[in-house]
């Protein structure tokens, strides 16, 4: 594939430049893709480790609730008054009203 693009580098363009180009494209998408998701990851890592029990959340799924039970895999989630729901903890996020500070997204 380098070889290929290195070979079209054409009318006064180098194959360093190519190369630098390339280089730069990555450096691109790492400062404005990955980096940011890196980051949000941390954060809802952090967020699910301070979970106990009284935390508001929201599910993957979109069901608010407070946590009643807590486990190393999966929580107790009272929905309303008397009903409880067992989810995963990796499909659990903050509420708005949690108090926790919100993970901004850019769309």
């Amino acid at each position: 594939m380098i070889n290929s693009i290195l070979l079209q580098a054409q009318g006064g363009a180098s194959a360093m430049s190519t190369i630098f180009m390339m280089l730069a494209l990555f450096g691109i998408m790492y400062f404005f893709m990955i980096r940011p998701q890196q980051n949000k990851q941390k954060e809802i890592q952090k967020f699910r480790a301070a979970l106990g029990v009284g935390s508001k959340i929201v599910t993957a799924g979109g069901v608010h609730g407070v946590i009643k039970e807590l486990t190393d895999s999966y929580a107790m989630v009272e929905i309303a008054q008397g009903v409880k729901i067992k989810v995963d903890i990796n499909s659990i996020f903050p509420s708005v009203d949690s108090g926790v500070k919100q993970i901004e997204t850019k769309e």
